[in-house]
């Protein structure tokens, strides 16, 4: 059997190569510490600006704390803020890496309309965000209803709004639909009026009724008194006589207020033997002679 003879490399054009590997790099070692100091600058500016733009933002949102705004504005301004200064950092250290910033400022809105005609709600969500905190129909801690859903206000964020339910769930509801839909604000007035419908029987004395409901009420030093209490009669039921009773209060006792005179009317009337009765319904037999 015959054997291959092993090829001997040519040493001689491998020297050849390793030299001009050599003289290229020597020749382009300016150009490659140029590269290398390009991509390590661009890092750096990453890394510093979005320190930089950290430290902006925080700084206004201390500025607008002193000026006693709203927490839901001062989050909505501080997101606001930092997103418009990184995006300044971003092109800065593409500027720095030899990328063209008018080509990219370029390619940035063309892609930004792209996204903004493919994201047309969340756009809008956006602009409502920005009505929502010039027209400020609600602030942080308000306990508002909005488009079914009610809760204490928690934050007005770019796209969304943020709301804790009195059952400790967070609501997400988008801009869009705060905007879009009516808007009750139960914290803006500092008083509010509570309402009872309070049924009784027939067979009850309806003003000695109505003046026990009024010295219960006004024995409650929360109710505000200057304000009136009004009590009438306001349906003759099929099976009670329903009183319409309003107090005022002040806007943060009205939940305690409204259990506690809820509770102290059914007692008083108990105390009077004025019974409040079950719905019922009359029944006739009439017996046909045989």
């Amino acid at each position: 059997m015959s054997q291959e003879t092993p090829q001997i490399p040519n040493v001689d054009a491998l020297h050849e190569g390793m030299q001009d590997a050599h003289h290229w790099f020597v020749n382009n070692t300016d150009l490659l510490i140029g590269y290398a100091m390009n991509i390590i600058t661009a890092v750096l500016i990453l890394f510093i600006g979005n320190i930089i733009t950290k430290m902006i933002a925080n700084s206004v949102s201390k500025m607008l704390k002193k000026r006693d705004l709203d927490k839901a504005v001062i989050d909505f301004v501080h997101a606001m803020v930092r997103y418009l200064l990184f995006v300044i950092v971003l092109i800065a250290a593409l500027g720095r890496l030899g990328v063209q910033t008018a080509s990219v400022v370029a390619i940035i809105g063309a892609a930004g309309l792209a996204v903004g005609l493919a994201l047309q709600g969340s756009l809008s969500n956006f602009a409502a965000g920005v009505l929502i905190v010039a027209f400020r129909p609600f602030k942080s801690g308000d306990y508002v209803e909005i488009g079914g859903v009610a809760g204490s206000v928690d934050s007005i964020q770019i796209f969304q709004t943020v709301l804790t339910t009195p059952d400790n769930k967070m609501v997400v509801v988008p801009n869009g639909s705060v905007i879009g839909s009516p808007i009750t604000n139960y914290s803006r007035h500092a008083t509010r009026r509570i309402d009872y419908i309070i049924g009784v029987s027939y067979s009850a004395d309806l003003k000695k009724t109505e003046q026990v409901i009024r010295q219960t009420l006004e024995a409650e030093e929360r109710l505000l008194k200057d304000k009136g209490i009004q009590i009438g009669v306001v349906e003759l039921a099929d099976s009670s006589v329903n009183f319409v009773v309003r107090p005022w209060c002040r806007t943060e006792d009205y939940w305690n207020v409204y259990f506690d005179m809820l509770k102290a009317i059914k007692i008083a009337l108990d105390e009077n033997g004025i019974e409040i009765p079950y719905p019922q319904m009359d029944v006739h037999l009439n017996k046909i002679a045989e």
